[in-house]
């Protein structure tokens, strides 16, 4: 969820430099976060400990930063006369799939929640 986030940051500069020229549009590195979220899962198992998340958690050995994930330039298919790339249909599709992505992602979340509320609640109530 917070790559989906830092991704819709991205686009929203995209999208407010639409008039800047030469201005290229930039989205996150999808490779680089899946690089990094593998290693991350693979340290994990090898140590068999939980990580911390947030600076808010008691104990753990790091966490999984979106700050480590690259931006690459994805300059659109039209280049106006001022130099810049952005084209304003693609990125709001790309904030449109985004952000089902984000809520697919929160429906999960509540589902595995709501079962393991099931889960923990004492028979017949």
């Amino acid at each position: 969820m917070r790559m989906l986030t830092a991704r819709q940051k991205v686009l929203a500069e995209n999208i407010a430099n639409a008039d800047t020229p030469g201005f290229t549009p930039k989205d996150i590195d999808k490779k680089s976060f899946y690089r990094m979220l593998n290693s991350t899962q693979a340290a994990r198992s090898s140590r068999g400990k939980m990580i911390v998340t947030d600076p808010r958690h008691f104990s753990g050995s790091g966490g999984t930063s979106v700050s480590n994930i690259k931006l690459i330039e994805t300059p659109g298919r039209e280049t106006t006369m001022n130099g810049n790339s952005v084209v304003l249909e693609e990125q709001v599709s790309e904030l449109a799939s985004t952000r089902a992505s984000y809520d697919a992602a929160i429906g999960l979340y509540q589902k595995s929640l709501g079962l393991i509320r099931m889960a923990i609640k004492a028979p017949g109530r």
